[in-house]
């Protein structure tokens, strides 16, 4: 009996194996055994995010991603597809939000003990003023969908999947300069999207 299940879940998996990743969440919905796959496609990203961010201590990263998973399974209904919004972005910004949370956590518990490297807390400090209100909300998706797609691409780049602004110019093919112009004024442009699209 056992061995039935086992090829039954592995049947679903292969046939899902090409399915996208909205796909794959909504056969989840109705067979858990389908989020398999979606943590088998993140896991080990979501780890190398979660350490750049809890960088001391890889339980904590761990346990952060965990958490994320589980978020993302619990609240699956709520994931809406927007244009230019893809199931990643949603689920990264779950997984961030929980890993700037723990570590302002562990900045209190252990305060001058957890430190940084500079280019890796510069970036913390600017996304936690971005991302405060960069949840699972439909609004923010909505919001990223109205911008250019330049503009929104740059943002998911650096402040959903976490990625430095030299690893941005480099996959652009541009210099760190111009992506620092570009996410200032994507920024600027986002938040009066979002400010305009509240007062609607």
């Amino acid at each position: 009996m056992i061995q039935a299940v086992g090829r039954d879940v592995n049947e679903l998996l292969l046939s899902l194996e090409d399915a996208s990743d909205e796909a794959v969440l909504a056969a989840s919905r109705t067979d858990p055994e389908a989020f398999r796959l979606l943590v088998r496609r993140y896991e080990a990203a979501f780890l190398r995010k979660a350490k750049s961010i809890l960088p001391y201590n890889p339980e904590d990263a761990e346990e952060v991603v965990q958490d994320a998973f589980t978020r993302v399974y619990i609240y699956a209904d709520r994931y809406r597809p927007q244009d230019g919004a893809q199931f990643s972005s949603w689920a990264y910004a779950i997984l961030t939000r929980l890993a700037f949370t723990r570590y302002q956590k562990l900045k209190k518990v252990r305060g001058a003990s957890i430190e940084m490297e500079p280019e890796t807390y510069e970036r913390i400090a600017d996304t936690e003023h971005f991302i405060e209100d960069l949840t699972i909300r439909d609004e923010v998706l909505a919001a990223l969908a109205k911008l250019p797609e330049t503009a929104a691409r740059v943002l998911r780049l650096q402040f959903i999947e976490g990625k430095t602004q030299e690893e941005i110019a480099l996959a652009e093919g541009s210099t760190v300069s111009a992506v620092k112009t570009r996410v200032h004024r994507a920024k600027k442009l986002f938040k009066t999207t979002y400010d305009e699209q509240s007062y609607d």
